[in-house]
């Protein structure tokens, strides 16, 4: 979004591009893309709602539609926060796009007229190529929309080994991503960091109709003996697996395409 933040990004491509396996263009996710805008009280929040509302997401529609959740953070260690997940079939398909929104000069003058003024328009923005996990779903709008925006729950797991990686995965694909599923949750993304800080981790998002249903699914979740028994396997095959979990909560905002 920020052509000159993105640069350092682009200039990974060579690097990122054997981390992935290409595959056909389908809503089956190769990666994600993700870009934190850390903001300060006060006009940048607004300012960055009318720009993603307006400029951003339109052109990208129009560029490409790229499944894409805009999230705005309600618990993180940073405030305010808005978070964006761009889904894309491969790391060629996302530079592609990046490409093509970088030369429509309209895009480049809205971007440069949100980004003018006094006061700039963010504090800092962060970004973040994830390697989709064989296991992660699709990501779509819901059929029908939900009447609210959702609450979403991201949690990152630096495992600071990639045997802990190896292990963690193999934890989800044998049966954790179920239970999610089956305690409440309505799983978003599973993904593990290509190009970002905390290396090796995995990144997990995961949806709730609302807080009470979040509720609601971390006890099911944490009494549903499929899950008791398939941690203390994990526990018995690789011992406790060293992770450093950082939990954030978003919600979606009204104008977000998966909301």
């Amino acid at each position: 979004m920020d052509r000159r933040s993105f640069a350092g990004v682009m200039a990974a491509t060579a690097l990122a591009e054997t981390a992935f396996a290409q595959v056909p263009a389908s809503k089956k996710p190769g990666c994600y893309l993700l870009q934190h805008y850390r903001l300060q009280l006060g006009s940048q929040a607004t300012r960055l709602s009318d720009y993603l509302s307006k400029v951003y997401l339109p052109a990208l529609a129009k560029v490409r539609p790229v499944p894409t959740l805009v999230l705005d953070a309600q618990l993180s260690e940073y405030l305010p926060l808005v978070t964006i997940i761009g889904a894309y079939s491969s790391v060629e398909q996302a530079w592609s796009v990046r490409a093509a929104l970088n030369a429509d000069k309209d895009f480049e003058a809205a971007t440069d007229a949100w980004q003018a003024g006094a006061e700039p328009p963010y504090d800092s923005m962060t970004t973040e190529l994830l390697e989709a996990a064989e296991f992660s779903p699709d990501l779509v709008p819901l059929d029908p929309q939900p009447k609210a925006p959702r609450i979403f729950e991201m949690r990152v797991y630096q495992t600071r080994t990639l045997k802990g990686l190896r292990a963690l995965k193999q934890r989800f694909a044998e049966g954790e991503v179920r239970i999610l599923a089956r305690a409440g949750a309505q799983p978003v993304l599973f993904g593990t960091t290509a190009i970002g800080s905390n290396n090796p981790n995995l990144t997990w998002v995961i949806a709730f109709a609302d807080m009470e249903a979040r509720e609601k699914f971390n006890t099911a979740f944490n009494a549903d003996p499929d899950w008791i028994k398939l941690r203390q396997q994990s526990l018995e095959r690789n011992g406790q697996i060293p992770s450093f979990r950082r939990l954030t909560l978003y919600r979606a905002t009204a104008y977000s395409p998966v909301r």
